[in-house]
């Protein structure tokens, strides 16, 4: 993961959003302290909170797992 000072995000801070957002990799930002932060673009951040809302539900890993498996059945069955 690319990291970078807070001083020299906070005057780029424009063109490092862009960057996020365009190459869905997130950059750290660091300070002195110790307490550094991560910014990631909205759309992964929608995606990390939706897996983890389907990894909170008892099971549902494993339907989505055994769907999988049945579609690949199914789609093979055709041939």
């Amino acid at each position: 993961m690319t990291s970078i000072s807070i001083t020299k995000a906070r005057a780029k801070l424009n063109q490092i959003v862009s960057e996020v957002n365009e190459s869905s990799q997130p950059i750290t930002i660091t300070n002195n302290r110790g307490k550094n932060a991560v910014l990631i673009g909205e759309e992964d951040w929608k995606a990390i909170q939706e897996t983890l809302y389907l990894n909170s539900i008892p099971g549902m890993s494993q339907s989505i797992l055994a769907s999988k498996e049945e579609e690949i059945s199914y789609r093979s069955s055709f041939k």
